[in-house]
């Protein structure tokens, strides 16, 4: 399981355990809230009918009074109110009176008149002074029968002469606790989809440096020429430096090792013949031979001098890990230049040229760099030429690279080194018997395609090498 996933399953579990508990405590709260809503304006409305039926309790003219007649009339009152989203038709407040003793003077449901109900809490309570308030179901199977009672004092002359208790059915509230829990849960599952939401771009966000850093290592690690990535993070940033440092430092050591092995196994050829040149030349000669030995030791020395130099310019170009002086490149320009300064070139050996550049395109890149990987690749077909023969030079563009295409009539790339073409120091006899190159031009071109983002092909057409450079248009 990568990084990004665990911190998103991470944040999303204490997510979802927040928010569960949020719910689940606000639910717990809602149904003793709204209840605790009702008493209290039960309470009210206890103390104000108990000074209301003050005078008639002490009468002992409660059954047949004017209250007993209010609340017949409010019992068959049709009621159009409508609360929030509930219409209230009927009224559903209960009102009973006790005397002194706890039994029943005046019911408004006139079902338990003469009933003892000094044993009820609400009746008790208030009967000996105190709070009195209770909750019974009508049905012991049926939570939602339960009835809230509320109890208040009547008091004349300083004395308790009796209790009013009024009860409402708690399933009048019931409509408003479930709409308020479906309310609740509604946003509750709003709140965690936009969460997880947040929660994804918040892992993508902080995963995001960390994958630039892993694609950076692992592009070093399959040889690709990659700049160290900028992250804003000072402790990845830090790291991505560390691991750029001890890549040049790894590199440098390879690469150190791999030169001085090849320069060294490069330069033995050229020292013996100067040094055996050398050695003749102090012994006793026709000046005929003496010249030619001396020319032998210049060429030498221009031999050594041009792989030297080569060499650093190669090993210079390896190192960069981007392009410096940029613009935009001509490509069918470029080439028409290229193919007047090599004219001189061709003469010797009567080769033409032969040119197509109708789908001409502009790159972006180093002008130099192009120019020397482009003149590298037509001096290869030069070289390996015959008399006579003809070099097709043509452009076209791939979607979005522009395909260079070189072509000679030459004798083609043995089996042999097809896959070392590229190898520094290794280089082919030319087909006129002339000295081997330096080996190091086609490693310069495929290095300038790599820096470009592009890439380089020599392949056997059917009569020669089809020498392919692939550039990315601009």
């Amino acid at each position: 399981m990568n990084l990004s996933v665990r911190i998103f399953l991470g944040y999303f579990l204490l997510l979802g355990l927040a928010v569960w508990f949020v719910m689940r405590t606000f639910n717990a709260e809602l149904v003793p809230g709204m209840r605790q809503s009702l008493e209290e304006v039960l309470v009210d409305s206890a103390n104000l009918i108990a000074e209301i039926v003050r005078d008639e309790v002490a009468a002992g003219e409660i059954a047949d009074g004017r209250f007993a007649g209010a609340m017949e009339a409010f019992v068959d009152r049709h009621l159009e109110a409508r609360i929030w989203f509930l219409k209230k038709r009927d009224p559903n407040l209960i009102v009973y009176i006790t005397d002194k003793n706890g039994i029943v003077i005046y019911d408004s449901r006139g079902r338990d008149l003469g009933s003892d109900y000094s044993r009820w809490n609400d009746v008790y309570l208030t009967l000996h002074g105190e709070y009195g308030a209770r909750t019974t179901r009508d049905d012991e199977n049926d939570p939602y029968s339960s009835v809230m009672y509320v109890a208040a004092p009547i008091r004349h002359a300083g004395e308790i002469i009796g209790v009013v208790t009024v009860a409402k059915p708690s399933v009048t509230v019931q409509p408003f606790v479930e709409r308020a829990r479906r309310n609740i849960e509604e946003k509750g599952i709003l709140l965690l989809l936009g969460a997880i939401t947040v929660g994804f771009f918040i892992t993508y966000w902080l995963t995001f440096s960390i994958r630039k850093l892993t694609d950076y290592a692992q592009a070093v690690r399959s040889g690709k020429r990659v700049a160290v990535p900028r992250l804003r993070e000072k402790e990845l940033a830090q790291l991505a430096g560390a691991m750029e440092a001890m890549r040049s430092e790894l590199e440098g050591k390879d690469y150190v090792e791999h030169y001085l092995h090849t320069l060294t196994h490069e330069l033995k050829s050229p020292l013996a013949a100067i040094r055996g040149a050398a050695e003749l030349l102090d012994e006793e000669m026709a000046l005929e031979d003496r010249r030619r030995f001396v020319a032998n030791i210049r060429n030498e020395s221009e031999r050594l001098q041009q792989v030297v130099e080569q060499l650093l310019g190669l090993a210079a170009l390896e190192k960069r890990q981007g392009l410096e002086q940029v613009e935009a490149i001509d490509i069918s320009k470029l080439l028409r230049q290229l193919c007047e300064d090599k004219t001189a070139m061709l003469q010797p050996k009567g080769i033409k040229f032969e040119t197509d550049f109708a789908q001409s395109a502009v790159i972006a890149g180093e002008r130099f760099l192009i120019q020397q990987a482009l003149s590298n690749l037509i001096d290869n077909a030069i070289a390996f030429s015959p008399q006579g023969g003809e070099i097709s030079l043509t452009t076209q563009i791939m979607g979005n690279r522009c395909e260079i295409t070189i072509t000679d009539q030459g004798p083609g790339i043995p089996d042999y080194a097809r896959e070392r073409v590229f190898d520094r120091f290794y280089s082919l006899p030319r087909p006129d018997g002339s000295a081997r190159s330096s080996g190091l031009g086609l490693s310069f071109v495929k290095e300038v395609a790599l820096l470009h983002g592009g890439e380089v092909k020599l392949l056997n057409g059917e009569s020669g090498v089809v020498a392919t450079l692939y550039l990315p248009i601009s």
